[in-house]
């Protein structure tokens, strides 16, 4: 008589797989089928778990918050919104390139647990201490966030992982290529390379923005017109949920 041996996974055990298995092959090779044979278990045990594709990226996304958290070091107590602001992108980019295609795992996730928001509080009374009404703070923690998203989006575009460059992306190539135009050759340096400061320029260049146009203060000193709330409209699920710039340690 044989008997058959059952893995028993959970939860944990698929994420932690999924995100270890992302460094080896990518987004686009993070299937279901992948992740069961690496687990040793068949793919309809996954769906146990997580109904589908989205919903394993939303926990992963949730997991990659949760250890960012844990490994950030403190903030001083009396940080303002300046320095909370500005710690909170570097660890989230510090963060995302820990992972093949981790800004595209990151984007549009819906964290499936609520531990998130205690940062979010604490960001929210920093900036609202300072000045800023609700709406404006959310608003600038949230174009801050956007602006590490895009940045890292677009820096793993051209290397996927720390020493890695993507075929296509060599500069000297490309100014050679280019050469007829030779403002836009000389570009590929400042654009292809330096991400370490290019960031740092651009974070700073959002915060400086902020203070210039919100405050803080009692009003921004110019009120754009807002325009149909995404939320309301049905286009965003809402903000607590998701990965958003005042959920950053």
């Amino acid at each position: 008589m044989s008997s058959v041996v059952t893995t028993k996974i959970d939860r944990a055990q698929v994420a932690d797989t999924a995100l270890r298995l992302l460094n080896e092959v990518g987004l686009d090779g993070l299937t279901l089928r992948a992740i069961a044979k690496e687990l040793d278990v068949k793919a309809p045990a996954l769906y146990w778990h997580f109904k589908n594709k989205q919903e394993l990226l939303d926990e992963m996304a949730t997991v990659m918050y949760r250890r960012m958290v844990a490994a950030a070091p403190p903030l001083p107590e009396d940080a303002d919104w300046r320095e909370r602001l500005l710690a909170a992108n570097r660890e989230l980019r510090a963060m995302l390139l820990g992972h093949r295609d981790g800004a595209k795992v990151y984007s549009g996730a819906r964290f499936t647990g609520t531990d998130h928001a205690a940062s979010m509080e604490a960001h929210l009374k920093s900036a609202l201490a300072a000045g800023f009404d609700l709406r404006r703070a959310v608003r600038a923690a949230t174009t801050a966030y956007a602006y590490t998203l895009g940045f890292v989006t677009e820096e793993q575009g051209v290397r996927p992982m720390s020493g890695e460059v993507r075929p296509g992306y060599d500069i000297a190539e490309r100014a050679a290529r280019l050469a007829e135009f030779p403002l836009a050759a000389a570009a590929g340096a400042e654009i292809f390379a330096g991400y370490d400061e290019r960031f740092e320029d651009g974070l700073r260049m959002i915060v400086a923005g902020i203070e210039a146009v919100y405050g803080p203060g009692p009003g921004p000193k110019s009120e754009p017109d807002p325009g149909p709330d995404p939320e309301e409209a049905g286009g965003l699920p809402p903000l607590a949920d998701r990965p958003s710039g005042l959920s950053t340690p």
